[in-house]
């Protein structure tokens, strides 16, 4: 087996990964049930108790509803830099000494064949972060919740395989939408969310001869549709002389009730 993931949930209602790579299986936030995360699990044929760890981006709860009891649950390690810690210690109960570990951002944690590393993010949390994932010659990455993506986190996310990208909202949309000026100010600014425009001006400068899946995520429900994000991505970036097609690289939807497909990077 290579290196394979599943997004269980992504989305304002809660969001989870699962990362595979054999003998390391780790979750990437737990912004759902304990007892829906485990249902997912189930569906992908993992078992709770077969995690090494939870990886925690930030302390939003929907991306950390469920992180205290499955932790309990389960025994689980639970990473995160020293800001988010001390966001989420109101928030999901006792977490054992043990497994309270802390993941300065930039950090890097190895387990047999997979490593981890984090990097700082822009959006309005402590001090948020995205992940990507290393095992032999594939690379995952995962870039949501982030207002706008700097230079910075576009060099952590080249030469992936794979990238789990935030392609929130479409702009008319929400600035015709019903939420409060106030919220939608917060989500248009650099703090808050990745636009479907956005999100396709980054990734024309992340596609290279590596990159192969790209899983558009954290929809809102209320201010965009996969199939607009879809088309948006594809129309930027023809724009900017780009070809999904061409360079053979291909768009998968995510769902707030339901998990994607195993991907395993090792397959075409």
């Amino acid at each position: 087996m290579g290196l394979r993931f599943s997004v269980l949930a992504s989305g304002s209602t809660g969001n989870s990964m699962v990362v595979d790579c054999g003998e390391t299986k780790v979750l990437v936030d737990a912004g759902l049930s304990a007892k829906k995360i485990e249902q997912l699990l189930s569906e992908r044929g993992i078992a709770g108790s077969e995690l090494e760890a939870v990886f925690v981006t930030h302390e939003h709860a929907d991306h950390i509803k469920g992180l205290g009891a499955i932790a309990r649950k389960f025994d689980l390690p639970v990473y995160a830099n020293e800001k988010t810690w001390e966001a989420l210690d109101k928030q999901i109960g006792d977490i054992a000494g043990h497994n309270r570990k802390v993941m300065e951002t930039g950090g890097t944690v190895e387990f047999a064949s997979l490593r981890v590393e984090s990097y700082g993010i822009s959006h309005d949390a402590a001090e948020p972060v995205g992940y990507c994932f290393y095992h032999e010659k594939r690379k995952l990455g995962l870039a949501t919740d982030l207002g706008y993506m700097s230079s910075k986190v576009k060099d952590q996310l080249m030469d992936c395989d794979a990238i789990v990208l935030e392609t929130n909202h479409d702009v008319e949309m929400l600035r015709m939408g019903h939420y409060p000026w106030s919220i939608k100010r917060r989500i248009l600014g650099d703090l808050g969310h990745l636009s479907n425009e956005s999100a396709a001006e980054a990734l024309a400068d992340l596609i290279d001869g590596k990159l192969k899946r790209v899983y558009m995520a954290h929809l809102s429900r209320d201010h965009n549709l996969m199939d607009l994000a879809r088309l948006t991505l594809n129309n930027v970036l023809e724009e900017r002389g780009i070809s999904l097609q061409e360079r053979k690289i291909a768009l998968h939807d995510t769902y707030f009730d339901r998990a994607t497909d195993w991907d395993d990077l090792d397959s075409d």
